[in-house]
């Protein structure tokens, strides 16, 4: 069993666009702070790369040193890097700390860090089960509060990167869709408690995509455990950026990509026996899909 880190595939961004009025001189947008974990390569640098678009000063942090280091350079100077741990949460302060320090003022963080293995919950490790909860459920709580902290007075959007098995069970990812069902849980929640508490200005979102492309699935297509993520549209990592562009723009509390997935989804969770009926057909399906990429590969 391998433990892989959410990642795939870069994108050189353009510089930060520039607004011109008629008549005027050019005005920067006044830049601001963003962190974005697991930000080391895959769907995590896209999205930094869309921050820095957008005229952001982005803290690249990964658990990774060089990928963190590789990633920001090459989104250039309005890009830094931190390798950090989401699991220690005395990591995470200080990336807040110093995107602060660095840009005056945190007002997006992305919780992108992702750990998948997959595999009945009885035939993994206790350290596999305990890296994927630590990880996916621990550090987003890690990164959310983080980002609290230095929010609350100032405003801004925390944006975490979930998944559809946040939603409803998926065979062969039980350890995996816990700690997913933990961290929309936990940004649900403490999205109502911001909002007990009068601070209307953080907002929570959640992204829950269906599979990516990106290496946390380019080595499962001969893995049947893996087999429901193959099931509906397997996203381009793009696809995804584009969304969680929208969502940037919008604050949603729960955004599933596609759509229709994320109806299928919460049918199968408010009808579990009749979910469970369908899951047989749907791993079928992902089989077929798997079989068919794998028949396209080019040989290694």
């Amino acid at each position: 069993m391998e433990a892989v880190l959410a990642g795939g595939a870069h994108l050189r961004p353009r510089r930060h666009r520039v607004r011109r009025d008629q008549g005027r001189p050019a005005v920067s947008r006044p830049r601001t702070g963003a962190v974005v974990t697991g930000a080391g390569r895959g769907l995590g640098r896209l999205i930094a790369a869309l921050l820095v678009e957008r005229g952001h000063h982005v803290l690249v942090t990964d658990v990774s040193e060089d990928a963190a280091r590789a990633a920001a350079a090459e989104l250039g100077p309005d890009a830094s890097w931190a390798a950090v741990d989401v699991r220690d949460e005395a990591q995470v302060a200080r990336a807040r700390d110093r995107v602060v320090a660095e840009a005056g003022r945190l007002e997006v963080w992305v919780n992108n860090a992702g750990v998948l293995v997959t595999g009945p919950a009885w035939e993994q490790p206790s350290d596999v089960r305990r890296l994927m909860l630590e990880v996916n459920a621990l550090g987003t709580v890690n990164g959310t509060v983080a980002a609290i902290g230095a929010m609350r007075h100032t405003g801004g959007h925390i944006l975490n990167v979930v998944s559809l098995a946040g939603l409803t069970a998926v065979p062969g990812e039980a350890v995996y869709a816990a700690s997913k069902h933990a961290a929309i849980g936990f940004s649900l929640s403490t999205l109502a408690d911001l909002r007990l508490a009068g601070i209307k200005n953080v907002d929570i979102s959640c992204v829950c995509p269906d599979g990516i492309w990106t290496p946390m699935l380019h080595d499962k297509l001969d893995d049947p455990a893996s087999a429901l993520s193959f099931s509906g549209k397997l996203l381009r990592p793009e696809e995804v950026v584009a969304a969680v562009g929208k969502v940037l723009d919008r604050p949603r509390p729960v955004t599933a990509v596609p759509g229709w997935r994320g109806v299928q989804a919460r049918l199968a969770d408010a009808l579990p026996s009749l979910g469970l009926r369908g899951i047989p057909l749907a791993v079928a399906q992902g089989r077929r899909v798997q079989r068919r990429m794998l028949a396209k590969r080019p040989p290694a």
